[in-house]
C-alpha cells in the first residue's frame, strides 16, 4: 500500500503550535518511515522561517548581575535597593530585595530594567526623549536613571534597574556595577 501524507495548513499548524505536522497515513510494513524519507515538510519549512530565537542571560549571570548590583550600592553606602533583572520582553530573571528597601523599590527596579531592555539604552540617556516625545506613558515603563541595557553584541537582551537610592545617578552607578560583573560572560 502506498505510503500517504496529510499536511496541515501553515496557518493552522503556526495557531495550534504544532511543530510537527507531519502524519503517515495507511503505512503497511516493510515500507518506509517519514524519518527514512530524506524530505522536509513544507509545513515544516515555513514553521521554521517563521520562528524566532530570542537570547537572553541564564539564570545564574542574571543572579551575579543583581547581586553585584545590590553589593555595589550596600559598598557606597546607599541605603535600602532593589534590584531586578529582566529580558528583553521585560520578564523578570533574577530579583533582590536589599535589607529594608521600601515596596516603591521593588516596582521601581523592575520598570527601570524593562525600560532599559526595551529601548537598548541606559534610561539615564532616555530621560530627555521621553519628555519629548510623551514615552513616559507606556505602560510599565519607568524614565528615570536607574536601568542599564545589557547587550550582545548590538541586540538589547536583557535590563538591569535599580530603585531607592538616594539618586537616580546612584541607582545608574548600582546597575552598572551589575552589568560590569557579567560582561565578561557575555561577549564570548
Amino acid at each position: 500500500m502506498k505510503r500517504t501524507r496529510t499536511l496541515v495548513p501553515a496557518a493552522i499548524a503556526m495557531a495550534l503550535g504544532a511543530a510537527v505536522v507531519l502524519s503517515g497515513c495507511g503505512s503497511q510494513s516493510g515500507e518506509g518511515s517519514a524519518a527514512d524519507d530524506n524530505t522536509v515538510s513544507p509545513v515544516i519549512q515555513v514553521a521554521e522561517q517563521n520562528i524566532v530565537s530570542t537570547s537572553r542571560l541564564s539564570a545564574a549571570t542574571a543572579m551575579i548581575a543583581a547581586e553585584a548590583a545590590l553589593a555595589q550600592c550596600a559598598s557606597d553606602g546607599l541605603g535600602a535597593v532593589s534590584v531586578a533583572v529582566v529580558d528583553r520582553q521585560g520578564e523578570l530573571q533574577a530579583f533582590v530585595r536589599g535589607d529594608n528597601a521600601a515596596q516603591h523599590t521593588v516596582d521601581a527596579s523592575r520598570q527601570k530594567a524593562y525600560t532599559a531592555a526595551a529601548f537598548g539604552a541606559n534610561t539615564s540617556d532616555l530621560v530627555e526623549r521621553a519628555d519629548e516625545n510623551g514615552l513616559h506613558r507606556l505602560p510599565g515603563t519607568l524614565f528615570m536613571p536607574g536601568g542599564v541595557s545589557v547587550k550582545a553584541g548590538d541586540a538589547s537582551i536583557a535590563g538591569i534597574g535599580v530603585g531607592g537610592a538616594p539618586s537616580g545617578m546612584d541607582d545608574q552607578s548600582c546597575a552598572a556595577a551589575g552589568l560590569s560583573a557579567i560582561e565578561d560572560r557575555i561577549e564570548g
